[in-house]
Formats: structure tokens, sequence, C-alpha cells
């Protein structure tokens, strides 16, 4: 039985959430027990259905605030209670409400090297200045844009100038980061203590 249970947000595609469900299917250490998207045709939604996963669609046109969206969302997590709620692709940005309710227990991945490149089109920011290194983050979210302390990065030479490519590359190393970022946390690997990361891998 899986003991760590894991909420997924998305509002896409979710090509993090398919990599994450390929990690885990097998792995009882960690149960993706919910899927939520707040876009309707969210392919996502088609991916968490295949693999018998809990999925809901919960528009956020219907809401009057971003509260009331935010606390209709937590009321389906809470039925889960999960251990982990994961940002894959939620393409909204989160209140103090729902931050703060999930204190330490809300993760995103972004496309960039943080704190470089935070908001979108990191990738054509990479080109434009020409950067050598181009990469993706995992951190913890708070109630700052693409904030939050760091749990995990990785980073690639950049050796294309055409976007797309770019773009499928970070989209690799996404799919790698995530699920390993996930697995530390269920096993206690990587925590927060006073707002500082600890890292207890063994080759540290």
């Amino acid at each position: 039985m899986s003991n760590f249970n894991v909420a997924v947000l998305i509002s896409g595609n979710g090509s993090n959430l398919q990599a994450i469900i390929d990690k885990f299917q097998k792995d009882e250490l960690v149960n993706v027990s919910c899927v939520v998207s707040n876009k309707k045709d969210a392919y996502g939604l088609v991916r968490a259905e295949k693999a018998k996963i809990d999925h809901y669609f919960i528009d956020n046109k219907n809401f009057s605030s971003r509260e009331e969206f935010e606390q209709a969302v937590i009321n389906i997590l809470d039925k889960y209670e999960p251990d982990l709620v994961v940002l894959a692709g939620f393409m909204r940005i989160l209140s103090e409400l729902f931050v703060n309710k999930y204190k330490n227990k809300l993760i995103n991945i972004h496309p960039s090297l943080l704190p470089k490149y935070k908001g979108l089109d990191t990738h054509r920011k990479v080109l434009e200045n020409q950067d050598d290194y181009h990469g993706v983050t995992v951190h913890f979210v708070d109630n700052t844009l693409d904030g939050g302390p760091i749990l995990a990065q990785t980073r690639t030479l950049v050796e294309t100038q055409d976007i797309k490519e770019l773009e499928e590359k970070i989209h690799e190393l996404e799919h790698k980061i995530y699920p390993e970022v996930i697995k530390d946390i269920a096993q206690k690997q990587i925590y927060v203590l006073n707002g500082k990361v600890i890292k207890e891998n063994n080759d540290e």
C-alpha cells in the first residue's frame, strides 16, 4: 500500500504528469491520488483517466474570485489528504490562501535556472541573451513569483538557436528531474527546515 499521497494540478498536455505516472505506476512508495485541471480540454485529464487516477475539472471562470476557485480545489484535495501537491503546468498564480494551506507541501517545476528568468518565455530569453546554459528548477512554492526554496536544478548546454528544439530538450530534463525530486521528498531525503532545504543524499 502506498503511503505517500501526491495530488497533481495541471492546465494542459500533462507531459510532466505522464512522467510522474510512469515513474510510480509500479512503485508502491508514491501514490498519485488525484489530478485537478482548470481547463476542460487539458489532455492531462485523459492521461489520468487512462491511468485510472481520479480526475477533476474545475473551471476558474465559474468563480467570482481567485480565492473561491482555490477553495473549490482545496475541497477536492482535502478528500485525498495529499502529502505533496505538485504543479505540473498549472497556469494559475496561486494566492496566499492556497500557498499557506500547503506550505512546504507544494512544489513547482520552472523551465529556467532560477533565480534567472522568472515568469514566461524563458526559452526565448535564453536565446536572446546568448546564454551558454539553459535548465530546469524544481522548488517549493511560496508567495513570490517562481520563488521559494530550490530543491533541485539540472542544466544543459545550449546547442541550438531553434526555440522548439530547445523547448523539447528542456522538457526531457523536466521529465527526468521532477519524478526524482518527488521520490526524494517521499523518502525524506529532501525537506525544508527553518526555510532552508536540507538534502540527506548518500553522496553528500
